[in-house]
């Protein structure tokens, strides 16, 4: 009995399995636009947290120096073990 030959199917065509995406169907210069405001977006975002931050850094400190001033509570807060002062 003599061997039978097979036959390997041909490939197929990758883009004929890949669905029609959105960045297809948009422009380049659309796209670009798209980006360019993404990247915008991102960067305000950046920045409102940098200030939002900076806010904070900047209450923490004057709650501290306020609580500097506050015999009360440098009082209330302090340790009771005067020997390591001497």
């Amino acid at each position: 009995m003599a061997k039978s030959k097979r036959h390997t199917p041909a490939p197929k065509a990758q883009t004929q399995d890949k669905p029609t995406t959105l960045k297809d169907l948009l422009s380049s210069d659309v796209l670009e636009k798209l980006k360019a405001q993404a990247d915008e977006a991102k960067a305000a975002e950046a920045h409102r947290k940098e200030q939002e931050r900076l806010q904070a850094e900047e209450a923490r400190k004057a709650e501290q120096k306020r609580r500097d001033n506050d015999f009360e509570y440098l009082l209330n807060n302090s340790s009771m073990d005067w020997k390591k002062h001497k």
